[in-house]
């Protein structure tokens, strides 16, 4: 199971919130791309980058930062946050980034969607961001009345690269993933399923890689020394 270190960026800089709330913002460095490095001194082979502006902006905000990330990582990234655009969408893969992880557009407009998967196949990563399993957008500022599972399940056809579910509630509280929507998603759905949200000991990254999820994604457990990402990559290796 790929183990992917999150780095999410808010003025430049690295921080981390606490269930999608901005007001509860904790900054861990203000050079992300200097994070990016530490991450892959220590193991990483993928990282999830989240421009956390965009994603309020509904627009690319933080491209020089990705740009250094990229440039200096010397691994792939996939970036979300504020991606409504074909035109965004073409401008971040200019930058290098390897894939886009879609949601609040994904919801809106399906038929979009299916395009832009369609231009950039295997390059698009569906991002499923729930709170008490109902679809949230606009950078987790406003629930839907969809149910994240049936969200899934209508667009699983397509030529996705993966799913990000990402339970809101869980995110940053170090609380233990949501194991019982990742179980069920994962059973529904025939695509990579990679989870975030709560992701705080080894025996969450063991109990995830026998649900037989593709990845998870790892934050704020890894900024506060809580977990030690070479023990998390080995732990979704032989749990599997």
């Amino acid at each position: 199971m790929l183990i992917l270190p999150a780095i999410d960026i808010r003025g430049g800089q690295c921080v981390r919130l606490r269930q999608g709330d901005y007001a509860q913002e904790t900054v861990f460095g203000s050079n992300p791309a200097a994070m990016a490095q530490r991450w892959v001194a220590e193991g990483a082979t993928y990282l999830h980058l989240v421009d956390l502006d965009g994603a309020r902006a509904g627009r690319p905000v933080n491209g020089a930062s990705v740009r250094q990330i990229v440039a200096s990582a010397g691994v792939p990234c996939q970036l979300g946050g504020g991606l409504r655009t074909e035109v965004d969408i073409a401008q971040v893969f200019g930058w290098g980034v390897q894939r886009v992880v879609i949601g609040t557009r994904a919801l809106e407009d399906p038929g979009w969607l299916a395009e832009t998967c369609t231009r950039f196949p295997g390059q698009v990563v569906l991002g499923v961001d729930a709170r008490q399993g109902r679809v949230a957008t606009d950078g987790w500022l406003r629930v839907s009345d969809r149910a994240a599972i049936d969200l899934a399940r209508k667009l699983e056809s397509l030529p996705l690269a993966a799913l990000v579910y990402t339970d809101i509630g869980r995110d940053g509280m170090l609380q233990g993933p949501n194991f019982e929507a990742l179980a069920e998603l994962a059973g529904a759905v025939k695509l990579p399923v990679i989870a975030s949200g709560g992701i705080s000991t080894l025996e969450d990254i063991r109990r995830l890689a026998q649900l037989g999820l593709a990845g998870c994604i790892v934050g704020r457990a890894l900024y506060e020394g809580k977990l030690n990402l070479g023990e998390a990559i080995q732990a979704g290796v032989s749990s599997q």
